[in-house]
């Protein structure tokens, strides 16, 4: 629990909260499946929550299966980023399309077809 304390308090915001909170209700006997499953729902957190529970109970380890899942997370969200640019690749193309398409019709179609016209015309 010193380590939830420890890193609570380097924290700022609603993450160091609630690791302080669940810190102190379990050095002061709360349930740590009660004290974890609130840090739980925090966006994000369940994983972690899980994690820590079980080694609180337990006395299991936690640095393997916490590099495991930061891992994860940062394989999760090499994973977002990667779809959100390849949207971004196809939602350019209709207003590059807006633009090049007419600028191709009055610069390269136009004088073709231009020239076409004024030879049908003269014969």
């Amino acid at each position: 629990m010193e380590a939830a304390e420890a890193v609570g308090a380097s924290l700022d915001g609603l993450v160091g909260e609630r690791l302080r909170h669940v810190a102190a209700e379990i050095r002061l006997g709360g349930e740590p499946e009660r004290a974890w499953a609130l840090f739980g729902s925090l966006p994000g957190a369940g994983g972690l929550a899980g994690l820590l529970q079980r080694a609180t109970v337990s006395g299991a380890p936690v640095a393997g299966p916490a590099l495991a899942l930061a891992a994860d997370c940062r394989a999760r969200w090499a994973r977002g980023a990667n779809a959100a640019a390849r949207r971004a690749g196809v939602l350019v193309t209709a207003p590059l399309g807006l633009c090049f398409l007419p600028a191709f019709l009055i610069l390269g179609v136009a004088p073709v077809l231009l020239g076409l016209a004024g030879e049908l015309t003269r014969r």
